[in-house]
């Protein structure tokens, strides 16, 4: 079976990267990081303009009804790129979340406006450090309103609608709902080790919400809405750390010591064949989980846990070891090294940690064997 992806997704790609190098260099990215701006609104717009934010979205819905593996395409090369949007947010969680277990009625009203970008979307789960749990959830819903706290939330002070995990009395201890934001659900910023991706403790001060999925279903719905969005994010993190390899190679060829470049030593070399060989597991495990997303096949919660997992481990070697190829100017300020090592460290725990995930793909590998 040939996982890679076709002729057509790869001139995706290059429509793509060529995109992304003439409208997100690093002095924009460097723009957003110095402002703390948590987004590039131009950018933002000019991607929603090129239909990204529509692929997996089906036609009837206002979308392109294309597939997942276009998406994922898409996603690593924002990935390579360290875009400042709220492409994952809203893409990979709050559509996601509407797709999988939103009713006709929801699905109409929402998907065409996330599909045009007239609104953005974010997904709310984490109520406080640790993991979140339907133990641990305090939000709650009486009478159509929601009340809680949720932090950190990607993208929330930018968002027109949240899809908020809350707890349930009965079922799997937990729901879905929809909520619009607005007056009633104030934003308080959250600085994060990455500045050019916004994040917020969302304050749910008895606002209106309507379910999502079936009332004691959340904690499932939830599970597969992450299998989903690990796949997508996946893909995103190897486009970082193959722009971090490509970042320091270049350096290592073009820094000389001692009348030789760098990259000639064998402890240079070491480097970056170590970060290779991270990259290409992680790239055969991001086939394995897009095959699986896009086929909607059986495989996928096993697919999603190792694609996570090689590819988060792979990103925040590769950002690491870029720094230190970099040597003391790669700790600088005005070197670039900084954009791939703050976007990893946020991707690694933005929807569960690498341990959590390495977890699940053995829980996820017991229950294939036991079947």
């Amino acid at each position: 079976m040939n996982f890679e992806f076709s002729e057509d997704q790869n001139l995706l790609r290059e429509q793509a990267r060529k995109f992304l190098q003439d409208n997100c260099p690093t002095t924009a990215v460097r723009r957003v990081l110095n402002a703390k701006a948590g987004h590039d609104a131009d950018l933002w717009r000019k991607v929603i303009d090129m239909g990204w934010t529509a692929t997996a979205i089906p036609e009837e819905f206002g979308g392109l009804g294309l597939g997942y593996l276009e998406l994922c395409v898409i996603a690593e090369e924002l990935g390579r790129a360290v875009a400042p949007v709220p492409f994952s947010s809203s893409v990979y969680l709050a559509t996601e979340a509407i797709l999988l277990a939103g009713s006709q009625a929801q699905k109409e009203k929402w998907l065409p406006k996330l599909a045009a970008g007239d609104v953005i979307g974010t997904f709310a789960m984490a109520e406080d450090a640790g993991r979140t749990s339907p133990k641990s959830l305090r939000t709650a819903v009486s009478g159509g309103r929601i009340t809680g706290t949720k932090t950190p939330v990607p993208d929330a002070a930018i968002a027109g609608v949240a899809v908020v995990l809350a707890r349930h009395d009965g079922g799997d201890g937990a729901a879905l709902y929809l909520v619009e934001l607005g007056a009633d659900t104030p934003v308080t910023d959250v600085p994060m080790i990455d500045p050019t991706r916004g994040h917020g403790t969302l304050a749910l001060n008895g606002a209106a919400c309507e379910a999502l999925g079936a009332p004691g279903a959340g904690w499932s719905l939830t599970q597969t809405l992450l299998n989903r969005a690990a796949v997508l994010m996946a893909w995103e993190q190897i486009g970082g750390s193959e722009a971090a390899l490509e970042q320091a190679r270049a350096y290592a060829l073009g820094r000389y010591a001692f009348g030789r470049p760098i990259a000639s030593y064998q402890a240079i070399k070491h480097k970056l064949a170590n970060m290779y060989v991270k990259n290409t597991l992680a790239r055969s495990n991001g086939y394995y989980g897009a095959w699986a997303l896009n086929a909607n096949a059986a495989e996928l919660p096993v697919a999603a846990a190792t694609a996570r997992v090689s590819a988060t481990q792979a990103y925040y070697f590769a950002s690491k070891e870029n720094i230190q190829t970099h040597g003391g100017m790669g700790y600088t300020w005005e070197f670039d090294c900084q954009f791939y090592y703050r976007r990893a460290k946020v991707l690694s725990v933005a929807i569960g940690s690498e341990t959590q995930w390495q977890e699940k793909l053995i829980s996820a590998i017991e229950q294939t064997r036991a079947a």
